[in-house]
């Protein structure tokens, strides 16, 4: 139930560096994940129907409900033809599709996906975190601080692409630590029988399920937004540097060689190939149609000859569409704009403390907030909580620390996941950005807290008074995000407010536009 497990000399045996195993708590872990998604369902579910913007969607869910309709009618993809290209690959839209397939189209239908992909990401969340630390505790105290953080909340309300790509991202995330945990598992056996050192470079692993459920879900999320394509390289850094590390453990010879050669090749497949087929099949409906935008543009707006003409039509003018589709981001700046940076857009140096948040659906002179007020206003803000996110650069650089001074592999998958979401954003520094793009990162910010939330608890062993004091101070940071939550709620859900209430939640100069 510890942040850890107890602080103990360095082993010798190959076999002890291997890592510990997983929580024995099997049972509890379980029934405290199951407790927690009937939390979040409860939390993310009521009242699906409000906002509207007088019956229609609110913000981006402008762009992304109808074509979701669309692909309802239209067998699987969008026929706004008009604008020859859509922005964004097809699954997401496909998915809300799914909800109002089931609900029809009205809000309840445009949002029921995100909010069960809401509830998933809670469980994948606890379920992570369980195993980073190794205590069921702290994986429970990270599925509270999903639940409660902003960001996540509305991201798992609206119409919208970002609760989808956060869920895959985490997924990814969540199997690609077993397929850490598996092939420590087989050098182990290897280490036990004796084989270890049958060649220099270690033995081969097999079959890598996990790592190949890896590369499903990385190119499921890159076919709902491009951005998932830096988790893609980020995770392929991270498989190698882990791989390495565990033939070094088990007492190979030649590590870095052996991960090279018996590991990085079949990596390859799993986290370049499969991602790309798995993107590429999202477009299933796109190919089989006989009216989908760009679907046959070779031979008119494409040459039937050239170098690559060896290549089936239907993938040239796959390629030519997503030509397209990258020319209109590429062009996307803010000096591009012909009205002027967007009202509520940010830079990333904002994101991780949560400094610039979005209004999503703001109404005046509303009833509703009682006394039978008729000056009530109703909001709907992308903030994160701010006693999770204000604390982010304190909690980033301590996992830091630990990473450079004791090596701990757990801080660096973090601070590598974290890093994938938000460090390519200052290369394109000049495009337009907005701060819901934080939404892949805000479990990642949820672990490192938890991480950091478990050294401050102390490790197994310590004193009862250590202990003590570090779960006061857990528990009460906890309960500040919790407590932050329930007041950020109406601003968050819509829910009529007076005037006085609403810029009592509008906390820094940078909420209010």
């Amino acid at each position: 139930m510890g942040g850890g497990p107890p602080r103990r000399p360095r082993p010798t045996d190959p076999l002890a560096r291997l890592g510990p195993p997983p929580p024995g708590d099997r049972l509890r872990g379980w029934l405290v994940t199951a407790a927690l998604a009937v939390v979040a369902a409860l939390v993310r579910f009521p009242g699906l129907g409000r906002p509207t913007d007088r019956g229609t969607p609110i913000f981006d869910e402008k762009h992304y409900v109808p074509q979701a309709w669309q692909i309802l009618r239209n067998g699987g993809v969008e026929d706004n033809a008009g604008y020859e290209l859509v922005v964004h690959p097809p699954l997401g839209k496909q998915l809300i599709a799914l909800g109002e397939l089931v609900f029809g189209y009205d809000p309840v239908g445009w949002r029921a996906a995100a909010a069960l992909f809401g509830v998933v990401s809670v469980v994948l969340v606890v379920r992570v975190a369980r195993r980073l630390t190794g205590s069921t505790l702290l994986g429970g105290v990270a599925g509270v601080l999903l639940i409660c953080d902003g960001l996540s909340h509305v991201q798992s309300r609206v119409g919208m692409l970002d609760a989808f790509a956060a869920t895959f991202v985490l997924a990814a995330f969540a199997t690609l630590l077993r397929d850490r945990a598996d092939v420590r598992a087989r050098l182990a056996a290897a280490v036990a029988a004796g084989r270890v050192a049958d060649s220099p470079y270690g033995p081969w692993m097999g079959v890598r399920w996990w790592r190949l459920a890896t590369g499903v879900l990385l190119g499921l999320g890159c076919a709902v937004k491009w951005s998932t394509a830096w988790w893609v390289a980020a995770f392929g850094v991270l498989m190698v540097f882990w791989d390495v590390r565990a033939r070094r453990a088990a007492g190979v010879p030649r590590p870095w060689r052996g991960g090279l050669l018996r590991d990085a090749g079949p990596g390859l497949w799993a986290l370049a190939l499969v991602p790309v087929l798995t993107y590429v099949a999202s477009y299933w409906a796109w190919f089989r149609s006989e009216t989908a935008i760009d679907r046959f543009v070779v031979g008119t707006k494409v040459g039937t000859d050239g170098p690559w003409s060896f290549l089936p039509d239907a993938l040239r003018s796959l390629w030519y569409y997503h030509g397209k589709v990258l020319e209109f981001h590429s062009a996307l700046t803010t000096a591009s704009s012909s009205t002027g940076p967007h009202p509520w857009e940010s830079k990333p140096w904002s994101w991780p403390m949560g400094l610039r948040p979005m209004l999503y659906h703001y109404a005046g002179d509303l009833g509703g907030c009682g006394d039978g007020r008729s000056d009530c206003v109703s909001a709907v803000m992308l903030v994160g909580t701010p006693a999770l996110w204000w604390p982010a650069l304190a909690v980033l650089a301590l996992a830091l620390w630990r990473l450079c001074t004791r090596f701990d592999w757990r801080y660096g998958a973090v601070l590598v996941a974290y890093g994938a979401g938000i460090v390519p954003w200052f290369i394109a520094y000049e495009r337009q950005m907005y701060y819901f793009y934080m939404a892949p990162v805000a479990p990642f910010l949820v672990l490192a807290t938890v991480l950091v939330m478990g050294e401050v608890l102390g490790r197994a062993g310590a004193s009862d008074e250590r202990r003590q004091t570090g779960l006061l101070v857990v528990g009460l940071w906890v309960g500040a995000v919790v407590a932050n939550f329930v007041w950020l709620w109406p601003i968050l859900n819509g829910t009529p407010i007076t005037p006085d209430m609403w810029n009592a939640q509008l906390w820094l100069p940078s909420w209010r536009g």
